[in-house]
């Protein structure tokens, strides 16, 4: 929780900025989900509005283990770090290797926080919900569909 509240000001300045721009709260917020900092951050500005929340996972090279970081996705319960949370592991149940072209997404592992939304969250497949808000071929912020992703919905 201590790094959600820190980065909790990106959420509270979107939130603000939004308002301020559009006169109303978006529909929906949408942020890569690596170790999950900066996601919980911008979520937390938006937990009390009817606002969807689309957590993103690199799914990399495609769903084979080593091809992707999407611990939400294909991990299992572990420990790694000294929390509790959903990681990749490999056959002896260590941190497995992942991959993906951004920087910071690939970890192995995501924040409690986000695993404990997953039982919860009704998991939309993919990136369907880009095709709502989307042309395709285009981009949300850093999101690119084209290189693909899994998401999470909560």
């Amino acid at each position: 929780m201590m790094v959600r509240d820190f980065q909790s000001v990106v959420g509270i300045e979107a939130r603000e900025q939004f308002i301020d721009m559009t006169g109303h709260l978006p529909n929906a917020v949408v942020a890569c989900v690596g170790g999950g900092s900066n996601a919980a951050g911008l979520f937390a500005g938006f937990l009390n509005d009817p606002v969807t929340i689309f957590g993103v996972e690199p799914l990399g090279r495609g769903a084979a283990l080593g091809d992707h970081a999407a611990s939400l996705k294909f991990g299992t319960e572990g420990i790694m770090h000294g929390f509790n949370s959903i990681m990749l592991k490999d056959e002896n149940g260590d941190p497995a290797p992942v991959y993906s072209i951004a920087s910071g997404l690939d970890y192995p592992s995501s924040g409690p926080e986000h695993a404990n939304v997953l039982p919860y969250s009704g998991s939309v497949a993919n990136y369907c919900g880009y095709a709502a808000c989307v042309p395709p071929g285009g981009r949300i912020l850093a999101l690119d569909p084209a290189v693909g992703s899994h998401q999470t919905h909560g």
